[in-house]
């Protein structure tokens, strides 16, 4: 994974939508909104007047002109420079051909679920495949939105892997609690008499 003068995401989507042409932050903003960039990069206006700056001390972006409109603030539109169209094309090909290693909460919880005692940690993960199925249907609904609209699938491929990643989990909360309560060879009997010996001992 190469080092990056800029490594916020939200930095690689104004590179990317600057590709297109000239654009000013606010105009950068609304963009991001209408494409629901926001469900996959996290940001707010000072986050991304702040990216802008950032971008164009590094050199990948540049103002091209100011102006205002009426009683409205001065707006500067910035435009890509070379360096900036090299730069989102090899981090691009950097984040898709390389994988790289996260720290996803769940995971977290998981190595340190023993913890908890297995009744209590069973209702917890029926809990979360009710909001999972949820998740799964919202992700759903938009696809179908924006494909119904004549879109192509390809503007919407994140929410395809969103909705890979939600089914994978499905099945993998589905298949813990089948470890924990199947009757044959639960782990749930020796899961509770193990969280008792502990939870004496603490």
């Amino acid at each position: 994974m190469a080092h990056r003068k800029v490594s916020n995401p939200l930095a690689l989507a104004v590179l990317s939508y600057l590709t297109q042409g000239p654009m000013h932050p606010y105009e950068l903003g609304r963009t991001l909104r209408d494409h629901g960039d926001e469900r996959s990069i996290k940001f707010n206006y000072g986050s991304l007047y702040m990216v802008v700056q950032q971008l164009a001390r590094a050199g990948f972006i540049s103002p091209q002109e100011t102006s205002r409109e009426g009683l409205r603030p001065e707006r500067t539109v910035y435009t890509l420079t070379d360096a900036g169209r090299t730069e989102v094309r090899d981090w691009l090909r950097d984040l898709v051909g390389q994988p790289r290693y996260e720290f996803p909460h769940f995971v977290a919880a998981l190595s340190l679920i023993g913890a908890l005692p297995p009744d209590e940690v069973v209702a917890l993960l029926r809990h979360r495949l009710t909001r999972l199925a949820e998740q799964r249907g919202d992700v759903t609904g938009q696809i179908m939105q924006v494909t119904g609209n004549g879109v192509h699938p390809l503007f919407v491929i994140e929410e395809e892997y969103r909705l890979a990643l939600l089914d994978a989990e499905i099945a993998f909360v589905q298949g813990f609690i089948d470890k924990i309560t199947n009757p044959t060879d639960g782990w749930g009997p020796q899961w509770a008499e193990f969280h008792a010996a502990r939870s004496q001992t603490s």
